[in-house]
């Protein structure tokens, strides 16, 4: 545990001395409330309801997250310190989940910066229908999951190429496949289309932001993010043997 925080330490050392950080923090919360008033339909509904900014995390979630891990292992391959980093004392699952641990803290608090949404919500919501807080938690719960397994991939996308634009498109598809298996119109049409379904993260997320949190969901997600970790730590440690 004391090199996992070690690592976190220095990665969050590292974010906060970095401009793409605070360049990241502050497109996705512009963007996530210019989607939420003009494209959720609230100023039209007058609805008391986060349903309009929560439908759109995964789309940004999609190409921010992604934009984040691609940096994680490519960066440090790029400039030749990821040999230095595979010789410190510390075992590879460690340096993979302090890494890890420390873009997850830097979604948790993009996530947390944009909960001046609920309360404009309320603010300018028809004081007839109050806010539910229920849907709001389970809204954000459930965005902390689904970018937790969007950024398992994408820091595994970033540990197979030295090229951060290529781990970028990695992950970025990978995560585009994961959503639309999820949508009726493609597993539909696909074999073994239910099957597929249920292995996207879509549907769970949907059901999550609605208020309905179920053990499995939360099941789901911790075991994806686990799964990708596990595949981060192979390909790093067959990297030695290169």
């Amino acid at each position: 545990m004391a090199n996992i925080y070690r690592i976190f330490k220095k990665e969050v050392g590292g974010y906060m001395n970095s401009a793409s950080a605070y360049v990241f923090l502050i497109v996705f919360l512009a963007l996530g409330a210019t989607l939420f008033f003009t494209q959720g339909g609230f100023f039209l509904n007058r609805q008391a309801s986060m349903g309009g900014f929560f439908v759109f995390v995964p789309w940004l979630f999609l190409f921010f997250v992604p934009a984040i891990a691609m940096r994680i292992w490519a960066e440090e391959k790029k400039a030749g310190t990821e040999e230095l980093l595979m010789t410190m004392p510390v075992r590879d699952y460690e340096v993979v989940m302090g890494k890890y641990l420390a873009a997850l803290l830097l979604l948790v608090v993009a996530l947390l910066l944009t909960f001046p949404l609920p309360l404009t919500v309320r603010h300018f919501a028809d004081p007839k229908t109050p806010v539910d807080w229920g849907p709001v938690a389970g809204g954000y719960t459930a965005s902390i999951l689904f970018g937790a397994m969007v950024l398992a991939i994408g820091t595994w996308s970033s540990s197979l190429t030295r090229n951060q634009i290529i781990a970028f498109i990695l992950g970025c598809a990978i995560t585009f496949v994961t959503i639309v298996l999820g949508f009726p119109a493609v597993y539909e049409v696909l074999p073994f289309g239910q099957f597929l379904a249920s292995l996207s993260p879509w549907t769970r997320y949907v059901s999550m932001y609605s208020g309905a949190i179920s053990l499995a969901d939360v099941v789901y997600y911790l075991s994806a993010v686990a799964l990708f970790l596990y595949l981060n730590i192979r390909t790093v440690e067959s990297r030695k043997w290169m």
